[in-house]
Parts: structure tokens; sequence; C-alpha cells
């Protein structure tokens, strides 16, 4: 299996247990990564060159997707707006620059490890999750674990996945902080953030931005 990987934190628990999972007598799966950021590895999910990966959910309507996403419940802290007069996309996005445009709001959006050490810095900018559920009071979904083939494979990988704590190994925290320059601390702070489920309540609201970015 070809899985697109993403590398950013919010996915790091996810990764830390696929490897374990991947490698154990009840699961042997034989993974192959292709890595990139979002938007790319939503055009190699489409090309079929990749079979699972995180699809940003701006794309991923009527895509075969497991019961797992990336999701914010309120804030999400690296989904971000610097406020300005000039609309400018974050050309590793595709979920949020549509988002910013369904809130109404403008500036520069940034995403991921870069958006979370803009915030780390306290800099004056918007959190986009935060402010969609101060308006709608739903969760916002950035992105569903979709894939081509292997479905009993990967509905069993999420429900396992959901069914677990996860806890990061102290050697992949300092190394998660070396490559991002994020503190281990502050990296333990955000994952408090990120959700996986797609229970009842993100499925609305995943449905709710589907709605409205029809409208634009």
């Amino acid at each position: 299996m070809v899985f697109g990987k993403i590398e950013y934190l919010n996915l790091l628990p996810f990764y830390v247990f696929i490897k374990r999972y991947a490698k154990s007598t009840r699961h042997q799966m034989s993974l192959q990564y292709k890595k990139g950021v979002p938007s790319k590895i939503n055009r190699d999910f489409s090309a079929r060159r990749i079979d699972a990966a995180f699809i940003s959910s701006i794309t991923a309507r009527g895509c075969r997707a497991a019961p797992l996403g990336i999701i914010a419940r309120k804030e999400v802290l690296s989904v971000l707006l610097i406020p300005g007069e000039k609309a400018i996309e974050d050309s590793a996005s595709a979920t949020s620059n549509v988002l910013a445009k369904v809130l109404g709001m403008r500036g520069e959006v940034i995403i991921g490890d870069n958006a979370l050490r803009l915030y780390l810095t306290g800099s004056e900018v918007d959190d986009l999750a935060k402010i969609w559920h101060e308006r709608y009071g739903l969760p916002f979904v950035f992105a569903l674990l979709c894939h081509h083939n292997h479905h009993q494979q990967m509905d069993g990988l999420s429900r396992t996945f959901l069914r677990q704590r996860h806890k990061i190994p102290q050697y992949l925290l300092q190394k998660a902080s070396a490559q991002t320059g994020i503190a281990p601390k502050d990296i333990l702070h955000y994952l408090e953030f990120i959700s996986y489920e797609v229970d009842r309540k993100a499925l609305k609201g995943l449905k709710k931005f589907w709605r409205l970015s029809d409208t634009l």
C-alpha cells in the first residue's frame, strides 16, 4: 500500500500508531510512503499514485473515507489568517484557503507547522477554526482518511486507532521538535486541540462547510 504522508505535527500520533500497527503480527501491512504537503497529496490521490491518505475535506467529497480525519473541535492553532486587505492563499493548502473565503475573511492564509510557529510568537492572527466554531457552533473537519482500496483494512485500522490512547515516545517527540523548531511541550499542548474521530457533530460541520463552499 502506498500511503500519502503529510509531515505536519497534527498527524504525529497517527504515524506513531501506524508504524506499530503495520508491524504487528496480526496486521501485516506493507507500507510505502509518498510525502508531500496537502495540496500535492490531493493531486497524487486523485491520480491514483497513492492508495490512501488524509485528503483535504474540500476535495474529499465523493471519496471512500474511513471514520478518521483531522478535526478542530474549537480552535486549532495551525490554520491562521494574517489580516490584510489582499487575499493571499497558502499554496500548500486546499481546504483552509476555501475556509477563509467561506468566512468572508481577507488576509494571508498560513497552515501547518509554519502557522503553529507563528502562533507561538504571539503575533496578531486569526484562528480560522475558532472563528468557524464561534459562527456555527460546529467542529471543523480539515481532512478525511480516504482510500481507493483496502477498505476493510483501512476501516479496521481507523477503529483501532480511535480506541487507543496515544503516547508519543520521548525520542520521537525530540526528533519532531528538532525538525520543526517547536518545543516538545508546545507540540504536546498543540495536539490537545486536534481530534481524529469523525463523529456525528464533525460530520454535520463537514456537510455545512461543503454546502457553504458550493455558494462561492
